[in-house]
């Protein structure tokens, strides 16, 4: 067994450029894959797909997802559900937005 802080994975997380969320792996096998998104006012995480079923957690702050139903508001304490290649993306507005997402099967799969 392994325990993670969420809050430390963002705390860590980097972005690779100026407008986009800053992300950190925190989990990886072939089964699920993890990644932390730590979102700033203004950022997004662009609409794209996965072949994989992806479920976000919403660990702090609010902002906007999209699905293939369009633009929701979402909370801390939210999930969000998406099937495999179902567009999906995310934003924050105005404040920090913190996302655990799960991806399964893992892209290695």
């Amino acid at each position: 067994m392994n325990i993670h802080s969420i809050p430390a994975f963002a705390a860590a997380a980097v972005a690779n450029h100026p407008g986009r969320a800053a992300t950190t792996l925190a989990h990886d096998c072939a089964d699920v894959r993890v990644v932390v998104f730590r979102i700033e006012p203004g950022q997004q995480v662009p609409v794209h797909t996965s072949p994989s079923s992806v479920v976000l957690m919403i660990v702090s702050g609010g902002g906007i997802v999209v699905g293939a139903a369009g633009e929701r508001e979402v909370r801390a304490g939210d999930m969000v559900t998406y099937d495999p290649k179902e567009p999906h993306g995310m934003r924050a507005t105005v404040e920090p937005l913190v996302i655990a997402a799960v991806i399964a099967p893992g892209p290695a799969a």
